[in-house]
């Protein structure tokens, strides 16, 4: 993949040092943040497109990447913090915020402490309170969680190997994994001294990750700039293997997308529109969580309409 048209840099704030992209560009600053495990780099195909009316900027969050990995700071207070001290470094004094996934939680939580640093708000599959009872139900009720992935601990020599076994152990990968993909995933692993390759994320902030994004109630109430939530409604054919998954367990995937989650996914997109009214929501039918690449023109197509109006 060529990266030569845009600039990698760091910056040193909060104490730490972080990793960003900056495909240049003129206009107002359009900031995208990433999902769990993701860097800067997942945004290489789509974030450019935007770069003849803004400035396109992507941050990779600390403990992610080519970002820093502290032992501390994954709390939502200081993952908000790093991204106001990257702004400041930058000499962003207002921005246009874009989230993946997990960014949910510094997009809320930023534009609750800096409402007048925050243009507009466009939400990638994020936009979800995961402290919520239906939240819950609908990680419980998973049949995925109860299917065991043959070799999923097994050790990788090679980058390409590990990918490979990536796509055979989660097939939702498999649906969408691109050069971007392999980009990103080479800034996110390294090899360790035995040889083998391993996550970059040490378990202890891999945890520390997930407490924070699983405790943090959404202050959604509080924002009152324009806001786009797209939302994937996710499609069961994205998670079937046939390498490890009985013909019963596939019904029980298929079933859960297509008859379960569906339901409870509307029921929570409903609770943030009761608290944030004037949001424009679109829903992908038969979606993927990584809407900005499997449905690329979809995404594309809509938040150029809502930044542009």
């Amino acid at each position: 993949m060529d990266i030569s048209a845009c600039k990698s840099d760091f910056v040193n704030v909060n104490g730490i040092r972080l990793h960003y992209l900056d495909w240049g560009g003129s206009g107002p600053v359009l900031l995208f943040l990433t999902g769990m495990g993701l860097s800067a780099y997942i945004y290489h195909e789509f974030a450019p497109r935007f770069a003849d009316k803004f400035h396109v900027i992507a941050l990779t969050r600390r403990g992610h990447g080519d970002s820093d990995y502290p032992e501390t700071g994954y709390d939502v207070d200081t993952l908000t913090e790093d991204v106001r001290q990257f702004m400041d470094k930058l000499g962003i004094d207002q921005a246009i915020l874009v989230g993946h996934s997990m960014a949910n939680v510094e997009l809320s939580h930023f534009t609750a402490l800096h409402p007048q640093r925050v243009l507009k708000l466009v939400f990638l599959d994020a936009a979800y309170d995961r402290t919520s009872a239906i939240f819950k139900a609908m990680m419980e009720l998973n049949p995925l969680r109860n299917i065991q992935i043959p070799g999923v601990n097994d050790d990788h020599f090679s980058f390409q190997d590990y990918v490979v076994a990536l796509k055979r152990n989660y097939p939702s990968f498999a649906a969408v994994w691109c050069d971007v993909m392999d980009e990103d995933l080479l800034h996110s692993v390294q090899k360790s001294p035995e040889g083998k390759i391993i996550d970059k994320m040490p378990a202890a902030v891999e945890n520390a990750l997930n407490a924070t994004l699983n405790s943090y109630q959404p202050e959604a109430s509080k924002i009152q700039v324009p806001v786009l939530n797209i939302y994937a409604i996710n499609g069961g054919e994205y998670y079937l293997s046939d390498d490890y998954m009985t013909a019963e367990q596939k019904t029980q995937v298929i079933a859960f997308f297509d008859n379960v989650r569906p339901s409870l996914q509307r029921e929570l997109i409903a609770q943030f529109q009761r608290d944030v009214p004037h949001a424009r929501t679109v829903e992908i039918s038969n979606g993927h969580h990584y809407c900005f690449i499997k449905h690329e023109e979809l995404v594309f197509d809509e938040m150029r309409r809502f930044l542009l109006s």
